[in-house]
């Protein structure tokens, strides 16, 4: 790929992903493999006026390793040194750049239950800390092929082949491609926000998503609570765009009013397994049942991470026909699969969709009906026919999807 263009991709990760400003910092999580990319965005995030750029570096290969061999409780502790880095990003509040790059299978070979043990209690102990800065930084996840990564996608071509293959789908389905991604998803955004003023207006009380593959499922949805769409604002107002690429008009639903079944409409790849042709039965909000013909631990181990992870957290819509799904590709990465189709997901809500709700303690904004956790996992549900009827406060029925695309 050409090294132009993946400038012009760095400049629309920073200047509009995590929308920086001058003096304000940066962390980026990147895997050690991508770190030609990572350099072109530290270079981006200079040029803006960052303050200073700090990099968390991780290895897939050694993450493997300390999974395998290492003590779980060992592993699951939080270091001094850990907590206080917590703490400093509360009191810095640096713009936070995670760049997606790892194998789907990375972490297929290993005992999840001790991967979950460990994610989960870290989570734990740093979620208190963590929380405390919610809304108030930017944030955005973007994409750059690994080998690993890009062969899975294309497993017909060669490692470097499959790599520039990969990078075209990403630049592609981010509107980058062209050279033109900030001016692109200036419109994009503005498309999407239309689409949300629309639903916005209706008044939804519930969701009824049904399919031929089986899905049957009604979602509660708490009165008030807005849709919205790519970019999000910090309540110091600051305007970014939190995923590149993103299709989707998405809303918090109510907690406890989910009843009914829904089937995976894509694989889900989770902490490096992937999670194939499974089902989730919803009962008074909470999952109670699921079955996947393979990762069925990996499934399990998302309902356990805490006592919100079995609720609903997000309801997205996204047409079938969206730029991602017309690739034809499937990208076992989340980022690129739940914005081909329509999805949910399980753990946390959004606070920020609730009307004012700076106004409102974390505390309150639960108790209005925003589920409350500390994971957040997106599963694709959009099918071909997949249809969506919306019910509204005063009883009206309208159809909001049909055939798996917008009805309107």
């Amino acid at each position: 790929m050409k090294r132009s263009l993946l400038k012009k991709y760095a400049e629309l990760i920073v200047r509009s992903g995590i929308a920086l400003k001058k003096g304000q910092s940066v962390v980026v999580t990147a895997a050690a493999n991508i770190e030609p990319f990572v350099a072109l965005v530290v270079e981006e995030c200079y040029k803006a006026g960052a303050k200073r750029v700090l990099i968390d570096w991780y290895s897939e290969a050694c993450m493997r390793i300390a999974y395998k061999k290492g003590n779980k409780d060992v592993l699951a502790e939080l270091l001094s040194f850990e907590e206080e880095k917590q703490k400093w990003m509360n009191k810095e509040l640096p713009c936070f750049l995670y760049l997606e790059s790892d194998d789907p299978d990375g972490m297929s070979s290993l005992n999840q239950k001790k991967v979950a043990y460990i994610r989960q209690k870290k989570r734990a102990a740093i979620w208190p800390i963590r929380r405390l800065r919610e809304n108030h930084y930017q944030w955005c996840i973007a994409a750059v092929p690994s080998p690993a990564w890009a062969k899975k996608v294309f497993p017909e071509l060669p490692k470097g082949k499959a790599v520039e293959k990969l990078w075209e789908a990403i630049l592609s389905t981010s509107r980058a491609l062209d050279g033109n991604g900030i001016e692109n998803w200036k419109r994009h955004d503005a498309d999407l926000k239309a689409r949300c003023d629309f639903l916005n207006s209706l008044g939804l009380k519930t969701l009824h998503y049904t399919s031929s593959n089986g899905t049957d499922l009604t979602v509660g949805l708490i009165p008030g609570v807005k849709f919205l769409a790519a970019g999000e604002s910090t309540l110091e107002g600051v305007y970014y765009q939190p995923n590149i690429p993103s299709e989707e008009c998405f809303t918090s639903p109510m907690k406890g009013e989910a009843e009914g079944i829904v089937y995976g409409a894509k694989p889900l790849s989770y902490g490096g397994t992937i999670i194939e042709n499974f089902y989730v039965r919803f009962h008074e909000g909470k999952a109670i049942e699921v079955h996947a013909e393979k990762g069925q631990e990996a499934l399990e181990s998302i309902l356990h991470v805490d006592e919100g992870s079995a609720y609903l957290g997000e309801c997205a819509l996204v047409p079938y026909d969206s730029p991602i799904n017309n690739t034809g590709l499937l990208f076992y990465n989340t980022l690129f699969d739940e914005n081909a189709a329509c999805h949910l997901a399980l753990g946390m809500g959004f606070t920020n969709l609730f009307p004012d709700y700076e106004k409102y303690t974390e505390e309150q904004l639960h108790a209005f009906g925003i589920n409350d956790s500390m994971s957040h996992v997106d599963f694709m549900i959009g099918s071909k026919d997949l249809s969506i009827v919306g019910t509204t406060v005063d009883g009206r029925e309208v159809e909001i999807f049909r055939d798996g695309n917008w009805a309107f």
